[in-house]
């Protein structure tokens, strides 16, 4: 088994304009969620990880939280479950926000 990749807010912003295949998961809660977003992104509630779980195990799968703390813990397990590209974005949605989106509230 791989491990989880890092990736970086800059690598993240590079994939989406370059059109990357890759599917961008939020594991925050819906409060945090309503604070601030990054697009393309959709909430980890029971009926997505279900989605995710139907998915071709070769699915690019990212993984996204406040700073990368819980989101990894996501990463690792959707790894255990046969995903060979999984990527935690390393300092999470504050990192996006204070380097690729300053519209992207902080919190």
């Amino acid at each position: 088994m791989t491990d989880v990749i890092q990736l970086s807010v800059s690598e993240l912003e590079s994939m989406i304009h370059r059109g990357a295949p890759h599917v961008l998961v939020d594991v925050r809660t819906p409060a945090e969620r309503d604070l601030a977003v990054i697009a393309g992104s959709r909430l980890l509630d029971e009926e997505f990880h279900d989605e995710l779980l139907e998915l071709d195990r070769d699915t690019p799968l990212v993984f996204q939280c406040h700073h990368g703390i819980r989101s990894q813990s996501a990463a690792q397990y959707f790894l255990a479950q046969g995903f060979r590209t999984v990527f935690n974005l390393r300092g999470g949605i504050d990192a996006w926000s204070q380097i690729v989106d300053p519209t992207v509230a902080r919190y």
